[in-house]
Order: C-alpha cells, then sequence, then structure tokens
C-alpha cells in the first residue's frame, strides 16, 4: 500500500515538478502554488484518462469467447476487476474536475468545514483533499462510530 509520502512525490514525479518550496512570508495559495497544483491535477487527470483508453482497447482485443468455464470465469473476473477500478478512476476524475473548478474560483486550498488553511505539503499528498487534517480525522472518528 502506497504512503501518502509516496504517493505524493509519484503525482510531482508524474507531472513534471519537484515539490514546492514556500518562501518566507509568501502568501498561501498564490498565483504560483495554484499553478503547481493546476499542474498536478491536469497530469493526474490525463494519466487517468490514458488509463481508461486502454482498458478499453485491452478488453476489445482480449475478449475471446473460450469453450473452457474456467478460462471463461477467469478472464469475466480480470474484466470486472479491471472495470471496478476504472469506475473508481472515474469518480477520481470528476473529484479532480471538481478540483480544478475550485482552483478557477479561488476557493482551493481551504477547509470546507472549518475554512483554515489545508496546508500545501497535504495537498501535495492528496490534491483533491477539501478538508484540513482535523476536520478530515474527526469525519473519519465519527464514520467509525456510525459504523461501529
Amino acid at each position: 500500500m502506497p504512503t501518502e509520502k509516496n504517493k505524493s512525490i509519484g503525482l510531482l514525479a508524474l507531472a513534471g515538478l519537484e515539490p514546492y518550496q514556500e518562501k518566507p512570508d509568501e502568501e498561501y495559495m498564490n498565483d504560483a502554488q495554484m499553478t503547481h497544483f493546476r499542474k498536478i491535477l491536469n497530469a493526474w487527470r490525463v494519466q487517468l484518462r490514458e488509463e481508461v483508453d486502454r482498458t478499453v482497447h485491452h478488453m476489445q482485443d482480449e475478449a475471446a469467447n473460450f469453450p473452457d468455464p474456467v478460462d471463461r470465469a477467469a478472464q469475466e473476473e480480470e474484466f470486472s476487476l479491471e472495470l471496478r477500478t476504472r469506475d473508481r478512476e472515474r469518480k477520481l476524475i470528476k473529484k479532480i474536475e471538481k478540483t480544478l473548478k475550485r482552483i478557477e474560483e479561488d476557493d482551493f486550498g481551504f477547509c470546507d468545514s472549518c475554512g483554515i488553511e489545508i496546508g500545501i505539503k497535504r495537498l501535495e499528498a492528496r490534491p483533491t483533499a477539501d478538508l484540513c487534517i482535523d476536520c478530515k480525522t474527526m469525519a473519519e472518528i465519527k464514520e467509525k462510530q456510525l459504523q461501529g
């Protein structure tokens, strides 16, 4: 399972970027920071769309009517797993697009719940984050209590 730091490094590498280095007394979510996150999100969206296209082509190329029921079942299971993964990625693309819209509306980087800064490091680890770490932690605790 990838850690937040490894995921962050992967997203930055995908976008061809280095981690953002904040300057002393730099205003939070200035143009340079917004551009940085816009690049990360756009590169991530392109990568996910390419994966969707690859899956479609793979399923078209590999689709076969196997006479052996075990082979047919194995192929159906493989396709089912791929489709589930792509469905999660489709939802993630929508979340990325929602985040890009927030950048355009100057509403990016602040917690939806309490309004404080989410923070550059957290946003590099999870660019679609819309809650600060404290509010996200509380939301997860409440969710566990409701389920438990």
